[in-house]
């Protein structure tokens, strides 16, 4: 069944969707083709490449379970969830990892409580221990010239500090300087970092089952805050979560094991708590759950929360595999190819092991089985049978598959080199890295309402590159104005300050494919907030949205049109905007069929006092203006008074013609039908 998987995939074309970057942008798709794969022709020894080409590839490295302090030093772990085996320093001392920690324990405490003031001291304290040469303070001083807090923003200085706190061993600021490198395309630099990065999460993630994706939550839906992923991400106090808990309590052995799956990946808000997890999965075998059979056997072979027991491994994972949980074949197969618990290392029975989770559509099967002929594991190396078996890996959403594509696109082993794809690869792999715990502290603290400290945490992770928290961080500014406990340069932020800071992070979100964000960018330079009115630069935002299939920017780019602002004056482009909006959204019916009354009076009464009269309401009737914009809309958009206008005209010019002899019948208005308008829908 495999090998058939494996003709089926000779065809031309293999779609590797990968999983969404986030809720609201655009998935990201992978397109590969015969012309990818390398050209046997320039490999001599291909499919059978030599073994120096592949030296630097993973094979099965060793998962273990590390605590983040260790695997992202510097990490602030240690005052959102404080691990017993990290010592923490003593405040009295005098070295630098003290000064570093007592400086942003203060830092978030200032965020926290809207006072620069402590601020200021934290800053002074982890500036002196970048002066030390601490490279965790090097990374925080990035951060503050980054975001422009206590100092006048300077990317350059930003950029200079991360770069030390890097060689220094600091991965957020890894993360940073990969980003930076990104954007300005420097893929060369860009995919030496990330490739870094990628390598890291890759290592911590689980053996036989796939771990489950803790994607950011996006806290906003559009300008309204997303209240339906908030309810689902209060932990403990979730009732949903107390629901749950309630029947394992009572005995039910699916409860437990759901419950142990939460502690042990903190999911759905729940702080993260092995021993908790570890008393669930054992309560749930009790009973025969084969899913908690299998985790504990990855929680043995890990030594997650207990000592390490390859031996106790390979039992619970052998138990779950007779309970038809296939994917347990996996964590066998990985015990025998490494020799963990068993005689010695067996690559027959592993490779049996892998072939039995591939035929029962486990995708760590698949990649597995490509790692073998990757590397000439007890078979014969194959790079063309290796890269279809990571094609359909991470065709399943299989993560450890996208790190090896990556890699192979980056130095051209079985695939083209193509450093542009590498670095999309390996940035997604490099996101599910320890660092993003950033996303469960800031999601915690908003949730129990301290707005400043989630800010804080919302604009680390924006900086190193997550575009949800850069969507989330500008909304909080946007909604929650002077109480985000925003920090300027000299104090709390200015409105000019505020601003300008959430345009730059709208526009970097834009930028990562957020639609909702190049909207809001539009609307920034069109109305002129946060930055000079911009006609030409609101058009160029608006059509990065369409692009992206907005009806609300085909809407707008169909009013500029019609009014000639930042575009030519064209009224039949106008028009096919307009139409290509309803298309995309039926709730622009409205905002559409006024628009097109508009264009229908601009058409047949083009010197008329009508259009002049539409364009001149505006400025006519100011307090009308301020009535539709505090009352109407939210936006401000007086075009909706216009458009209303536009529509009793036409009903009452229609109405005239009917009590008149017949015109020409290219001087009827058309049918409203519905595309699009400058108005919110």
């Amino acid at each position: 069944m495999v090998h058939r998987k494996i003709q089926h995939l000779s065809c031309a074309l293999l779609l590797l969707s990968l999983l969404p970057l986030t809720t609201r942008a655009r998935p990201f798709v992978l397109v590969l083709s015969q012309d990818d794969l390398s050209d046997p022709a320039a490999a001599p020894n291909y499919p059978a490449a030599a073994a120096d080409d592949v030296a630097d590839f993973d094979d099965f490295p060793d998962s273990e379970s590390k605590p983040d302090s260790i695997l992202d030093p510097g990490s602030w772990s240690p005052l959102f969830e404080p691990d017993p085996s990290f010592k923490s320093p003593n405040p009295n001392d005098d070295d630098d990892e003290a000064i570093y920690y007592n400086g942003v324990s203060r830092m978030v405490e200032a965020s926290s409580r809207g006072e620069f003031r402590i601020m200021e001291e934290a800053a002074s304290e982890i500036e002196a221990a970048a002066a030390l040469g601490q490279p965790h303070g090097q990374s925080v001083m990035g951060f503050f010239y980054s975001m422009g807090i206590g100092r006048e923003r300077n990317e350059g200085k930003a950029f200079l500090h991360h770069h030390f706190a890097a060689q220094g061993g600091n991965m957020q600021s890894k993360m940073a300087l990969a980003y930076t490198y990104y954007r300005q395309e420097m893929h060369d630099k860009a995919v030496k970092l990330y490739a870094e990065l990628a390598e890291v999460a890759v290592n911590s993630f689980l053996i036989s089952k796939d771990s489950p994706v803790i994607e950011p939550i996006r806290i906003h839906n559009g300008a309204e805050e997303n209240k339906e992923a908030l309810r689902k991400s209060r932990g403990e106090e979730d009732e949903d979560f107390q629901i749950l808990e309630y029947q394992a309590q009572k005995g039910n052995a699916g409860a437990m094991y759901k419950i142990g799956i939460f502690y042990y990946f903190g999911l759905r808000g729940v702080r993260r708590d092995h021993a908790k997890a570890l008393r669930w999965f054992s309560k749930a075998v009790e009973k025969g759950e084969p899913r908690s059979m299998e985790l504990l056997g990855e929680i043995y072979a890990r030594g997650a929360g207990v000592e390490r027991n390859y031996s106790k491994a390979l039992e619970w994972l052998t138990l779950a595999s007779r309970q038809q949980l296939y994917s347990a074949y996996n964590g066998m197969g990985y015990l025998y190819v490494k020799g963990y618990g068993v005689e010695k290392k067996n690559y027959t029975k592993a490779k049996e092991y892998f072939e039995k989770a591939a035929e029962n559509e486990e995708a760590g099967g698949f990649y597995n089985l490509g790692v073998m002929y990757l590397k000439g594991l007890g078979v014969k190396r194959d790079l063309k049978i290796a890269t279809k078996y990571f094609a359909l890996a991470a065709n399943a959403g299989q993560p450890k598959a996208f790190y090896q594509l990556a890699k192979m696109f980056h130095t051209g082993v079985g695939l083209k080199k193509n450093l542009q794809m590498a670095t999309a690869l390996y940035k997604l792999v490099a996101e599910r890295g320890p660092w993003s715990s950033l996303s469960r502290w800031a999601l915690e603290s908003y949730l129990k309402g301290d707005i400043g400290k989630a800010f804080l945490l919302y604009s680390r992770m924006a900086e190193i590159g997550y575009e949800v928290a850069q969507s989330n961080a500008a909304w909080i500014l946007d909604k929650y104005e002077e109480h985000s406990m925003c920090m300027g340069e000299s104090g709390l932020c200015t409105d000019a300050e505020r601003h300008q800071r959430a345009h730059a992070l709208w526009w970097k979100a834009s930028e990562q494919g957020n639609e909702h964000a190049a909207l809001l960018i539009g609307d920034a330079y069109y109305y002129g907030r946060g930055t000079e009115r911009d006609f030409d630069r609101a058009a160029e935002a608006y059509m990065h949205a369409k692009s992206q299939s907005n009806a609300q920017a085909m809407f707008n780019l169909g009013y500029m049109h019609e009014h000639g602002q930042g575009l030519p004056l064209d009224l039949h482009l106008a028009k096919r905007y307009y139409d290509q909006a309803l298309e995309v959204d039926p709730a622009a019916k409205l905002p559409v069929s006024l628009a097109l009354g508009s264009l229908w009076i601009r058409r047949n009464y083009a010197n008329s006092f009508l259009v002049d009269m539409i364009d001149s309401l505006p400025e006519v009737y100011p307090k009308v203006e301020d009535w539709v914009e505090n009352v109407l809309l939210e936006e401000g958009n007086a075009t909706i008074l216009t458009l209303l206008a536009c529509l009793f005209t036409v009903l009452f010019l229609r109405d005239r013609q009917r009590r008149q002899p017949p015109v020409a019948a290219d001087l009827a208005p058309p049918e409203p039908m519905m595309p699009a308008g400058r108005l919110q829908f």
